[in-house]
């Protein structure tokens, strides 16, 4: 079960780990003409990961079911370390967007790795498995020579390319885990009887399950209703963290708080170990007390007045500021693996074994579908919010943590009857 840790993370890290920098890469390439552009231009590097991954989610997740879960994962690690690393090369913008295309279709990794979690795991340590395939932190390491001088000289490598450092950072971590991979058994079994019980690769660390005849799954609602509400929350959790990272950074006239990347690094990366925390000494106790549905109701309930509270923090400073934002990220990010956990194992328990890849595809297509537009339509909200700062009704920072705050009311409301159906491994 465990090895989904440092593998899980060596696919998310990508996506996170680039909004720490995002705001100042931006800046460094020269495409934004005003400091107000700069969100913009932010959204659509950032969207490029998710529109590479929403065209071929689908096709991994079949190639899953048909040979196995292990090759596409070996392959999606591999892709990860190639096209990381490139993209830390990049001087153009459109070289950003390029490889960061490219590391998203050709990284695979989410359907099978899901449904590999799964089917490797006990009842009660799938909360725990399906949490880890979703963690990932920022890293605090972009513009190493502009940060730490005494250590990285102008004209070095991390000098000539100044995001280079946290990509090189991820691809050594995405190496290792491509190593112990070697270890990694297969889950995917066949069988000619649909009624046969399916036995997982270690039977002293699996649970039993009995297939039943497929169906089609688009027509599977418990499947589809957890899909769309696992979307929504995906949707609000990418928008979020682009916003945050844009929000923290910019100046205070546009009702940022000026951070430098180095100081939102250490912000998620507080909030990413307590995150690890949480999910080994938190999370699998909750799911067991309250249940997975209540669970993921809770945690969306208890996001709203956190994220209300962000614009106040500007008329704070010093150590009170740094208390707030810290416990706010650390609290937040808890809540958000809480939900996207919760909603994952609605969908993987609501199709049998040979239909998780495919099921587990259809929801990654969709869910990179609505990331996609998150930070690209963050992006644009957050350069229109910083030209309306001085509104009377709902200033620019206000907006822009009110209208993230509708997109969790949505998902909230989403979790309950008659829209979600609930598999009935969960009755």
């Amino acid at each position: 079960m465990y090895i989904t840790s440092p593998s899980g993370s060596s696919s998310a890290l990508p996506i996170t780990s680039l909004f720490p920098f995002l705001y100042f890469m931006i800046q460094d390439l020269r495409v934004a003409k005003r400091e107000e552009d700069i969100g913009f231009y932010a959204g659509f590097l950032g969207a490029s990961y998710m529109v590479g991954r929403g065209f071929a989610s689908i096709f991994w997740g079949m190639v899953a079911d048909r040979i196995g879960r292990k090759p596409v994962i070996l392959f999606s690690i591999l892709s990860t370390i190639v096209f990381n690393t490139l993209f830390g090369l990049s001087v153009k913008y459109w070289m950003a967007i390029t490889t960061r295309l490219l590391l998203g279709a050709l990284n695979g990794f989410l359907a099978p790795i899901k449904a590999y979690c799964i089917e490797v795991c006990r009842n009660d340590q799938q909360a725990l498995g399906m949490s880890t395939v979703n963690t990932a932190w920022g890293l605090g390491l972009a513009q190493p020579a502009k940060q730490y001088p005494h250590i990285f000289h102008d004209k070095s490598i991390f000098g000539r390319f100044p995001y280079l450092l946290p990509c090189l950072c991820i691809s050594i971590l995405a190496t290792l885990a491509l190593i112990s991979c070697i270890w990694l058994p297969e889950t995917l079994h066949k069988h000619t009887n649909l009624e046969m019980v399916v036995q997982t690769a270690d039977a002293s660390t699996t649970q039993e399950h009995t297939e039943v005849p497929k169906k089609s799954l688009l027509k599977n609602w418990p499947l589809m209703s957890s899909i769309i509400t696992y979307c929504v929350f995906s949707l609000h959790d990418t928008a979020y963290s682009e916003i945050f990272s844009l929000w923290t950074v910019s100046d205070r006239k546009y009702g940022g708080l000026s951070f430098s990347s180095k100081e939102v690094g250490q912000v998620l990366t507080v909030a990413g170990a307590t995150l690890l925390v949480y999910q080994i000494f938190i999370y699998r106790w909750l799911d067991k007390t309250l249940g997975t549905i209540n669970s993921t109701r809770f945690a969306s309930a208890l996001s709203i007045p956190i994220i209300a509270a962000y614009p106040f923090m500007t008329h704070l400073s010093g150590v009170r500021l740094g208390v707030a934002l810290y416990i706010a990220a650390m609290i937040k990010s808890s809540l958000a693996i809480t939900r996207v956990s919760g909603t994952s194992l609605l969908q993987n328990n609501a199709v049998p074994q040979g239909q998780r890849g495919a099921a587990n595809g259809i929801a990654t297509t969709l869910m990179s579908l609505f990331k996609s537009a998150a930070p690209a339509g963050a992006g644009i909200i957050f350069s229109w919010a910083q030209r309306r700062q001085h509104a009377a009704f709902f200033p620019g920072d206000q907006m822009v943590f009110l209208l993230l705050n509708l997109t969790e009311v949505l998902g909230l409301l989403l979790t309950f009857k008659p829209f979600l159906a609930v598999p009935e491994h969960y009755k």
